[in-house]
């Protein structure tokens, strides 16, 4: 368990002397964002949201509580879609999701109108924990905050970066890569980030696995000395989004 008090850091390298394994180089480590969120504070009491009349709006035509709708308009830059289900907004980081990000699943208090918010800048977060695990090992390593996250063509939730530093966000193989039979790739763009927080949610998990943390080994090619653009820099064009 992480304290908000503590190192995500220290608790990290902790954990893996205890296995008696350290960071090698090429490393990439996913940390899951709700631990991202509690050690950084954001956590919130639905409570002490004073519900504007926006709020009450989205609440009558979604059936749900008017504070949990403020909650969302605050985190949010636009509200793109509103149903029972999930209203989907366009998130203050860019990001387009159910809710804003705002959880109460694993939180203490959950049940009692106890939620959670994102980090306020997630791709921040990541380059801090990078600088400080890079510190403490000597070593390249890659850093992505992952949550779960719905896609519009498919059923289903799948871990994918919000934070990321120290690895490519996007492979672009467009005109310099060739197929089997040689047809040079025109379409091609490899989501290198999400790839890599799909398959560590896999091993983290989505429930009371207690497994905040997956390591991450064989993807060095894609770990970068500088920090990089961020997952922001995977966030598709307003001009290019057939959703909106």
């Amino acid at each position: 368990m992480f304290a908000t008090d503590m190192s995500i850091a220290q608790a990290i390298c902790a954990s893996l002397e205890a296995e008696g394994d350290r960071f090698r180089d090429g490393d990439i480590c996913v940390v899951a964002q709700k631990i991202v969120s509690k050690v950084e504070g954001r956590t919130r009491d639905l409570a002490a949201f004073e519900a504007s009349e926006k709020a009450h709006e989205l609440a009558r035509a979604t059936g749900r509580d008017a504070s949990m709708m403020q909650a969302i308009l605050d985190e949010s830059a636009e509200i793109l879609r509103r149903t029972p289900a999930a209203v989907i907004a366009v998130h203050r980081t860019g990001h387009v999701l159910a809710n804003a990000g705002i959880d109460a699943s694993n939180v203490e208090g959950g049940q009692e109108g106890r939620v959670l918010l994102w980090p306020v800048d997630p791709d921040a977060s990541a380059r801090a924990l990078r600088a400080e695990l890079q510190k403490r090992s000597q070593v390249r390593i890659g850093v992505v905050i992952a949550d779960s996250m719905g896609r519009a063509w498919r059923i289903g939730t799948l871990g994918t970066a919000i934070g990321c530093a120290g690895l490519t966000v996007l492979e672009d193989r467009r005109g310099r890569a060739q197929d089997l039979y040689g047809r040079t790739l025109q379409a091609t763009v490899i989501g290198i980030a999400d790839s890599v927080a799909a398959m560590a949610a896999l091993a983290m998990g989505e429930g009371a696995e207690g497994t905040p943390v997956a390591l991450v080994r064989g993807c060095e090619r894609w770990v970068t000395e500088e920090d990089g653009p961020g997952a922001i820099g995977g966030l598709r064009p307003m001009e290019q989004d057939m959703f909106r």
